[in-house]
């Protein structure tokens, strides 16, 4: 960041700050210095504000706990949506046989055509009642 007109480097191109700050970027790149490295150096020139962070202390703080927190809580709610999902209970009929007992298909089919039929009769009733 150019901490004159607080902009982006980059974005910063005839400011005079901004070029003295990208030539002395590129000075300590020709010197091979690590990504780490040069950050302490622009910081030491010039000051904490060119590396666009906010400190990791007292309020400030709050810029780093708050996406972190929220990122928490969606996985929480999620993981709380997904499992009420899976305990949803089976249609009624078909809650008192076995989840996967061998043997079972033949059952569990009798049991949902039972269910259909039933579904079916109160249907046709219901349509008789109101004369559609």
């Amino acid at each position: 960041m150019c901490p004159v007109c607080g902009t982006a480097l980059g974005l910063a191109i005839e400011a005079p700050q901004a070029q003295r700050e990208r030539a002395f970027i590129l000075e300590l790149v020709e010197q091979c210095r690590s990504k780490d490295e040069i950050k302490q150096a622009l910081t030491r020139e010039f000051g904490p504000a060119v590396l666009a962070l906010p400190p990791a202390s007292g309020f400030d703080l709050a810029a780093y706990l708050v996406p972190l927190i929220g990122a928490l809580l969606a996985v929480t709610a999620l993981a709380v949506v997904a499992l009420r999902w899976r305990r949803r209970r089976p249609p009624d009929g078909l809650d008192d046989l076995p989840p996967n007992a061998a043997g079972d298909d033949a059952a569990r089919l009798t049991a949902e055509e039972e269910a259909n039929t039933e579904d079916a009769a109160r249907l046709e009733a219901d349509l008789r009642r109101y004369d559609l």
